[in-house]
């Protein structure tokens, strides 16, 4: 099928989703107001087969070192899938399913499927990694930019990590967790029984991102957006915490965002 965008609706709430442009979610507009910071760019994009930085964009994939192009140099960021091509495989008018085959430069096949489901009040987001021949590490995640202001009060974050990753000078986690520091952040934070952080907008909209999934990104140094990115595992993950993709056994994760009007 073709990589056109598609709209999905549920009562007042309306999905944008781009399979032409890396497969990410281009808007989610509730009662009209747009959510998500607009432009080729930002949305909420997938990060597949790997989230944030990998050091020096190099990785152990069994007993070969990977060498990734360094795109955040001296680093590789965000994966392969979000400057890739994705295909529709069905839409209905309440959710998308949308698949990208895992290619050059990352060194194995595979296919990444995302599952767009709207709900009047929530959006949820699966995605999986199937290999159909050698086993390899991966991760899942999902990078969204919030807007900061929706036209009254700047949000507020609401989230009780029982950790921060401490991030050392090239913006990697050091492997020290210490405890959570005040933002502004571009880090990493632990949350065993789950991602749960509330994002505010004062009498307009709350909004809960939730993943089955303990780590979180915090980013909100940019005077736009608030970017809150559950994945499967910290920064330079491929080489601290590996999570292995087998033929028995894909790699899969999914975020709930559930809203409600203030």
């Amino acid at each position: 099928m073709s990589d056109e965008d598609i709209t999905l609706t549920a009562g007042d709430a309306e999905v944008i989703v781009r399979p032409g442009n890396g497969g990410r979610i281009g808007g989610l507009r509730i009662g009209g107001t747009e959510l998500l910071r607009q432009g080729p760019k930002f949305g909420c994009f997938p990060m597949v087969p790997w989230c944030g930085r990998i050091r020096d964009g190099r990785f152990l994939d069994g007993g070969t070192v990977r060498q990734m192009p360094l795109n955040s140099p001296p680093h590789a960021i965000h994966g392969t899938a979000r400057d890739g091509a994705w295909r529709t495989a069905r839409v209905t008018e309440n959710e998308a399913v949308i698949t990208h085959e895992l290619t050059d430069p990352w060194p194995h096949s595979g296919r990444v499927t995302q599952v767009v489901t709207l709900t009047e009040d929530s959006v949820t987001l699966t995605m999986s990694v199937e290999t159909y021949e050698d086993s390899y590490p991966a991760q899942i995640g999902w990078h969204p930019w919030f807007r900061r202001n929706l036209g009254g009060a700047d949000v507020t974050l609401d989230f009780k990590p029982a950790w921060q990753e401490e991030r050392g000078a090239d913006h990697l986690p050091t492997g020290n967790r210490i405890d959570p520091a005040p933002g502004p952040w571009d880090d990493c934070f632990g949350m065993p029984g789950g991602v749960d952080v509330t994002l505010t907008w004062p009498q307009r909209l709350e909004l809960t991102v939730a993943s089955r999934e303990e780590w979180v990104v915090v980013y909100d140094e940019q005077a736009e957006a608030v970017c809150v990115e559950p994945q499967t595992g910290p920064p330079n993950g491929l080489n601290t915490q590996p999570r292995l993709v087998t033929p028995l056994e894909p790699l899969e994760a999914a975020t709930t965002w559930s809203w409600r009007r203030l």
